[in-house]
């Protein structure tokens, strides 16, 4: 997969263990099996995902794989962009 498209992919929410420098107590990440998404990679998204819904709540989204200078790759979905709820 180039790293220029964008995939649907199936993300959940959690509460990591350990802060790693981004905001808010709930973040998002992909689930299992979807490389070259992996789980360890965090989701910048529509904050609706991780503020209104339960922890653990699976979403469909739309995203591609990026980085910031100097920064880890991400996974990257418009917050205006529409999602599911699985």
């Amino acid at each position: 997969m180039n790293k220029e498209e964008y995939s649907y992919i199936i993300v959940e929410s959690y509460k990591p263990e350990i802060n790693r420098g981004y905001h808010g107590e709930i973040h998002i990440k992909p689930i299992a099996g979807q490389e070259p998404f992996t789980e360890d990679m965090h989701v910048e998204c529509n904050k609706v995902l991780s503020n209104e819904y339960d922890l653990g709540t699976r979403f469909k989204i739309k995203a591609k794989i990026t980085s910031r200078e100097g920064s880890k790759p991400f996974a990257y979905s418009h917050y205006k962009w529409p999602f599911e709820v699985l």
